[in-house]
Formats: structure tokens, sequence, C-alpha cells
């Protein structure tokens, strides 16, 4: 039997989506959840690693896909448990108060835990995401890691006895970067999509820690997936989805709308649907998918 596909991107809101994915003219009631809903079946929340979030914006999320069936949202932990690795118990009831809220409502896909490149495979670092584990025990969580030293036996055993989903990646191969292939750790699949533009990730490692636009943080993820790389990428998930029972696929090539519009070609290529619904906006800023859309 197939699995289960939740193919979408990671974030809604942006800017630069007007007109390539969202309509230039909007309506005072146009929403652009809802409209994203409407296209797809899933989206990773990447706000929630910046800030606290009100559960009223938590309940607006879920109001505005209440009409989008088997919509669900992908909640990215907090940097205080990633990165700074610094929290206590208040941080914690903010977090699982909000995934409380969209498991109640059905609306929850599970949590992503992302870690930095630097973070390496060690007895710490595995202990730490141990702990994270316990926290939030009766969570989906995909792990994140992005150093090649985690693609080992150890620590896919880890990963399989804590019933964690390791979180497959395709990045730029700089340095100890991990390789893109998909692995099985427990009945779900996780792969993520950063773009594959090699010198703009060099720019941006070279830069990190300096001031820089919101256009100089996000070019790295600038990048549109050939159909070449597509179907390269359409057999290595295909490898996998004898082994488990859902599969999630989450675009970050964001600028402009590129993870919009190769998400679309990945429905059709991994849900193998012959035609894809999609907006006259993302036909017009990427005639290639022309020959995918519903008449």
């Amino acid at each position: 039997m197939k699995p289960k596909f939740n193919i979408g991107t990671a974030g809604w809101s942006y800017k630069d989506w007007v007109p390539n994915f969202y309509p230039k003219n909007q309506s005072a009631g146009f929403d652009w959840l809802q409209f994203y809903a409407h296209y797809f079946n899933c989206v990773e929340v990447n706000s929630t690693y910046y800030t606290y979030i009100s559960p009223k914006v938590v309940d607006g999320w879920i109001r505005k896909v209440e009409d989008s069936n088997d919509f669900v949202f992908h909640i990215k932990l907090h940097q205080d448990f990633t990165h700074k690795r610094k929290f206590d118990e208040q941080n914690i009831k903010a977090v699982r108060y909000n995934l409380e809220q969209l498991k109640k409502s059905e609306r929850l896909g599970g949590l992503l835990i992302q870690f930095p490149y630097s973070y390496s495979f060690d007895g710490s670092s595995v202990q730490h995401i141990q702990k994270l584990r316990n926290i939030f025990s009766d969570i989906s969580c995909f792990v994140e890691v992005r150093h090649q030293s985690w693609n080992n036996n150890r620590a896919l055993d880890f990963f399989k006895e804590n019933d964690l989903t390791f979180c497959t990646i395709d990045q730029p191969q700089i340095g100890k970067a991990i390789e893109f292939n998909p692995v099985v750790t427990n009945d779900k699949a996780y792969i993520r999509f950063h773009g594959r533009n090699v010198e703009a990730w060099k720019k941006s490692l070279a830069n990190f820690g300096k001031p820089q636009t919101y256009e100089e943080q996000s070019s790295r993820y600038s990048y549109l997936y050939s159909p070449g790389e597509l179907i390269e990428i359409e057999q290595k998930i295909k490898s996998i989805q004898n082994k488990v029972k859902e599969i999630n696929v989450i675009m970050n090539n964001h600028p402009h709308g590129d993870a919009v519009a190769n998400a679309f070609e990945l429905i059709h290529l991994l849900e193998e649907k012959r035609k894809v619904d999609m907006p006259s906006t993302i036909v017009k800023a990427y005639p290639r998918l022309e020959e995918m859309l519903v008449n």
C-alpha cells in the first residue's frame, strides 16, 4: 500500500510570492494561508523557531484551514531548544500548549527539531536529543541534523530505538554536509529541500553573524530544481515508499515562489497525478507547469 504524501513548503507568508503564487489584486477578505491550504495539504511553520507564538494565532490558523480536509501543520521547534540549548519550564509549556491545541484539532503533523551544521554526532549531542524526545514523547518528532557524522549505524539505531524520524535533507554539498539519501528510522519520512545553490550558500556561511538584509539571508535558498533533478528526487523518495506509512516533503527553496512550483511538480510525480490543481498565477510565472494544469 502506498504511503500518505504530505507535500508543501516551509512557510507561506512571503511577500515575494506575489504575484507568482498569491494574486497581485487581493480582495479585503483574502487570506494567504486559506489560499495556500486550498492547494497543499501541509505547511512547515518557521515563525515558531524565532518566537513563542500566541495561542490566539494558532487558533486563527486552525480556523483558516477548516475547509481543507487533512491539512496539517509541522511546527519547527524554537531555537532555545536546538541552537541555544537553554530553555526552562515556561518555554516547554509555551511550546506544548500550542502543540496540544493543534493535536486536539487534528491539525498537527509533527515537530521539526532542527540543528545547525555544527551539531555533530557525539555523546552529548545524543543525550540532548534524548532529553527533547522525553519532553515531547507524545509527539511525532522529525530531527534534522546537517553534519555527515550522523550518517552511521549507531546514530540511526538511536533514532529507531526512540521512535524518531531521521530528517532527510537536500542541501549544497559543502564540507561535511550530510548527503541527500533518504533513510527510514520509523514509519514516517520527513524530507526537506534547501536547494543546491552552492555559491550563495558559501557566501552565506562567510557572512554568518554579520548584519544582512532579508534578501541576503534568503539568497542561499534561491534555487529552482530542474525537471531532471526532480526525476532523481522522485526515484530516491519512491525507493522508501514501501517502508513507511507517511512521507512529508517540504520545499524550503522559497525565494520568488520556486518552492511552490517545485512542490506542485512533486505532487505530480510522487502522487502520480496526471493533472494538478494550481492557480493561474503560478503557471504564468513557471510556464513549464502548464502541461500538469487541471483544465
